[in-house]
């Protein structure tokens, strides 16, 4: 099980309201060049166009499935299959975007600021990270990857996340680099229809991957029921079969 660019937008609504919310708190104004980098379907990459009309902006994903999907969704912009801890473009831009992305990338420490020294003058790096880990979504996915017959091939799946630093530690890695740092946390509830059923698609999508991903098609099916008879406890149902997913991300928007 790889990336899906369907099964991500089939809750392309949710997964874009941080995105709105992020490029709303860029300063920057008059952008000429401007990147989405794990841009996935081109969701977040649509937006940067409607907001910068005179801007080239381009966008680059690790999934080509991902890459695909945005290519046919925007065939004005141009998009490339790359690794963002491997992207070698210099630069200068005006706005790099990073949207819910960084988490799948290590040393955040080595990473943000040479991010940042991509910028031109006045340019913003806006940064947006799930901030979950710890939430019981993910707590269920390890402990249901540590108890089944399928635990020895689960042993590294959680370590594919980057453990998040402290809103106080990204900005001492951006500060010496930019003019301006801001950081905020903001918990979302998203309204899920289908009970738990719906808080397990969504994930689908996103989180369970590196979990499902090494297991056989019968392996898969048993992990995901045990998780789903996990997420029912832990996420209850609402009087209308729907459940309330809390789901907290970390923003950053630091401008040289």
């Amino acid at each position: 099980m790889s990336w899906s660019a369907k099964q991500y937008v089939a809750f392309e609504d949710e997964r874009t309201r941080p995105a709105r919310d992020l490029l709303a708190a860029i300063p920057t104004a008059d952008a000429r060049t401007v990147v989405d980098i794990g841009c996935g379907p081109g969701n977040s990459t649509e937006l940067l166009v409607q907001r910068f009309p005179a801007a080239k902006v381009s966008g680059l994903d690790s999934s080509a499935d991902m890459i695909d999907a945005a290519r046919q969704r925007l065939p004005q912009v141009q998009f490339d299959v790359a690794e963002i801890n491997e992207w070698a473009d210099a630069g200068p831009f005006d706005v790099i975007f990073a949207n819910a992305v960084l988490q799948w990338v290590p040393d955040h420490a080595t990473l943000l600021p040479a991010l940042a020294n991509k910028l031109s003058a006045g340019g913003s790096l806006a940064i947006q990270m799930p901030d979950n880990l710890n939430e019981p979504s993910h707590r269920l996915m390890r402990e249901v990857a540590a108890s089944g017959p399928w635990a020895s091939k689960l042993v590294d799946a959680a370590g594919q996340r980057t453990d998040m630093a402290s809103a106080s530690e990204y900005f001492s890695m951006l500060r010496p680099h930019c003019a301006r740092v801001d950081v905020w946390r903001t918990t979302y509830h998203h309204q899920l229809s289908g009970g738990a059923a719906g808080v397990v698609e969504w994930f689908k999508g996103s989180g369970l991957i590196p979990f499902l991903s090494p297991l056989t098609e019968e392996e898969r099916a048993q992990y995901l029921q045990q998780y789903l008879t996990a997420v029912a406890e832990a996420y209850p149902a609402l009087a209308d079969g729907s459940v309330l997913l809390p789901f907290p991300r970390l923003f950053i928007v630091a401008t040289r």
